[in-house]
């Protein structure tokens, strides 16, 4: 492999590294607040830091505003972006920095679930990934991602 093939290789496995472990801290930080009631940032990042997370206040507050939490009646809360009756079983989205948005599925379904989104054509999305019962879906940009975000949505709750 040529040297300049292998710095690329290198920034991938990186990239794809960081948001593995964006993935897992913002799987800890819906587990957390689903588990109990959290009314402060401070009180989730020390959280986070007792499970392992290397974070700040100001990671956390950004991955907020990622998975959409915010507070109600003075606690953080989960939105709700699943549809349990899709054909496809549970349907939930997620985001993952501001290239890529992660599709959960009935386990056995996500490549059938991939293969509805790359031949729906939403604009800004680039590309699908499927394992079992997860789908990356490569979006543009930040723009990008809140229209493909809206239009899976459309594109799994109209069935």
């Amino acid at each position: 492999l040529g040297d300049v093939y292998k710095r690329q290789l290198y920034i991938c496995i990186d990239y794809a590294y960081l948001c593995m472990q964006k993935l897992e801290r913002h799987d800890s930080i819906k587990n957390i607040i689903s588990a109990k009631p959290v009314t402060r940032q401070d009180e989730l990042v020390r959280l986070l830091r007792r499970i392992g997370h290397n974070v700040t206040q100001a990671s956390v507050s950004r991955d907020l505003d990622e998975l959409g939490i915010v507070k109600v009646n003075g606690r953080y809360s989960l939105p709700l972006l699943e549809k349990p009756s899709s054909v496809f079983g549970g349907v939930s989205f997620d985001t993952a920095g501001e290239h890529l948005v992660v599709m959960r599925c009935a386990p056995g379904y996500a490549s059938a679930a991939a293969s509805r989104i790359d031949h729906s054509s939403i604009a800004g999305i680039v590309g699908t990934i499927a394992g079992d019962d997860t789908i990356f879906i490569a979006v543009k940009d930040a723009t990008g991602q809140k229209n493909a975000l809206k239009a899976l949505l459309d594109l799994f709750t109209e069935e």
